[in-house]
């Protein structure tokens, strides 16, 4: 393989290749990944080769493969005598490439069905590093300490809306709210519905500038049944995206995303997704400070939308015992994020087991908590993305208590103040705010959690 990667860097660095050498090159790769193959479907645990290693690597060759491609069209039909040596054993290697890789891929790993998961962890020193880049000073435990700490909370409340229910717990509070969702075809009347609401109360309330066009251009798409194996709940950024069952979905399933996607549970998902988050953000950071664009960062851009969730919980935003359950199983989710995220890369936790702390601790339909492992587990999101939310969230929401609370700026202007700086690391916009840029760097050292006095 390190001889193949060596082509392709020899080809960005402009040097012209040898025909005849890289020709043979190729069919010594070709020749040993053969002898590869054939001990894997001979033995595929011959090498020691675990599902996540064999998931590593098919995708390593396929990486290499891709670079492989470009270094052969850079230079195929442009030079007879390239073309002459190298077509063959190129053509030969890379078939021989794509039938490793989905040996790896389909039979060692298991990934032909869309549904399995298949996690790679990166172990407690790259989650440290991580977490410094973030200026987080905290440790993986201290989070992980963190989340046990706020699902706590969550539960409690959880027990006081049930008890205005006038059930006995939580869990059978959370089972009346999963019943009561729109009917077939009604979800995006009510996302538009939901989506008002919210903007009028932060209008009415002056929290935040809501531009009129940006009350009007955010747009909406529903997620076909295929993606909804990995997102079975609302997705956003600059629109939203709208999980609900479709007549092709089997009856389980539909069930299952019905209850997943009920009305409360939706009320949450629609301001953090729109207006005053995800819309929002995208909104101010097309308009100003736009090279901040390169220092994004999932602590600012999750953070800022559950800190939205944060303040609308304290101001009394859900007002019935149902909407005040909504908001808190989305709560207790990021809070078992933090637990499953840092617990499957430290090692610790499973993906099976990640599944069950979803339904047990937090009351997610079970096929919605394995599509939430598997789109948090994939690979298309960093080690880290899945604790920001609530961490985040944490961040801006003791920035306010400095800021707002102490009597420096008012709701309005710090709101705004956030989104016209751009996007990153929180800390960095504690600095900004405060006027306490540093001359050089900044030091991950803002205790912005008090492990003390808890909730």
């Amino acid at each position: 393989m390190d001889a193949l990667i060596d082509l392709a860097e020899a080809r960005r660095e402009l040097q012209y290749p040898d025909a005849r050498t890289s020709a043979e090159t190729l069919e010594r790769s070709r020749r040993a990944l053969s002898d590869l193959h054939k001990r894997l479907e001979k033995d595929p645990k011959a090498l020691g080769t675990t599902p996540i290693v064999a998931h590593r690597a098919s995708r390593l060759l396929d990486g290499v493969r891709r670079d492989l491609k470009e270094w052969y069209g850079f230079h195929a039909g442009y030079d007879p005598q390239f073309s002459w040596w190298a077509k063959q054993p190129y053509e030969a290697l890379d078939q021989q490439m794509q039938n490793t890789g989905k040996l790896l891929r389909d039979k060692l790993a298991g990934a032909n069905d869309p549904e399995t998961i298949i996690g790679d962890p990166i172990g407690r020193a790259a989650l440290v590093s991580g977490l410094r880049h973030e200026l987080i000073p905290y440790s993986p435990e201290q989070l992980m300490d963190l989340a046990e700490r706020e699902l706590a909370w969550c539960q409690r409340e959880l027990q006081k809306a049930a008890a205005e229910m006038g059930v006995k717990d939580w869990k059978q509070a959370l089972e009346i709210v999963k019943s009561r969702h729109p009917a077939p075809g009604e979800q995006p009347k009510l996302v538009v519905e939901l989506a008002d609401e919210a903007i009028d109360y932060l209008v009415a309330n002056d929290l935040v500038s809501v531009p009129e066009l940006a009350k009007r251009d955010w747009r909406m798409t529903m997620l076909t049944p295929e993606y909804q194996l990995q997102a079975p709940f609302f997705l956003g950024g600059q629109d939203v995206w709208v999980a609900y069952p479709t007549d092709t979905m089997p009856h389980d399933k539909k069930l299952m995303a019905l209850r997943g996607n009920n009305r409360h549970f939706s009320r949450a998902v629609v301001h953090h997704e729109l207006i005053p988050g995800h819309h929002l953000q995208y909104f101010y950071n097309s308009r100003y400070q736009t090279q901040r664009e390169l220092f994004d960062t999932p602590f600012w851009t999750e953070g800022w939308a559950l800190y939205w969730e944060f303040r609308l919980w304290d101001r009394g935003f859900a007002k019935t015992p149902e909407d005040k359950i909504g908001m808190l199983f989305w709560r207790s989710h990021r809070a078992a994020r933090i637990l499953f995220s840092l617990g499957f890369h430290l090692e610790k936790m499973t993906p099976d087991q990640a599944v069950d702390l979803l339904v047990e601790r937090v009351g997610h339909e079970r096929e919605n908590a394995r599509a939430e492992v598997r789109r948090s587990f994939a690979g298309d999101y960093g080690p880290l993305y899945q604790i920001a939310y609530m961490i985040g969230g944490l961040q801006f929401y003791a920035l306010h208590d400095e800021i707002v609370g102490a009597g420096r700026m008012n709701e309005r202007d710090f709101h705004d103040a956030i989104l016209k700086g751009g996007p990153m690391p929180v800390a960095v916009v504690r600095a900004r705010l405060r006027g306490e840029l540093p001359p050089g760097e900044l030091q991950a050292d803002w205790k912005f959690y008090d492990f003390g006095g808890g909730r």
